[in-house]
């Protein structure tokens, strides 16, 4: 089963967000920024750049698809 980019692209930027939230709350809990924070905050980058890639991807297949009709 295959999977559009644009599904793929919002899964990772809603774990990207995901990540996000628990660094904060990690940073709020503990007593400031430790290893497992910035884990977090370098796998939520990595998410956003992924899903924005995707999304990007998307939209340039749907426009190639349209220009050739």
């Amino acid at each position: 089963m295959r999977r559009s980019p644009l599904f793929s692209g919002v899964i990772y930027l809603l774990l990207g967000v995901l990540f996000t939230y628990f660094a904060v709350q990690n940073v709020q809990n503990d007593e400031g920024w430790g290893f497992f924070t910035y884990m977090l905050i370098f796998l939520a980058t990595l998410d956003f750049g992924s899903g924005l890639r995707m999304v990007m991807l998307h939209f340039k297949i749907k426009k190639q698809i349209k220009h050739k009709k």
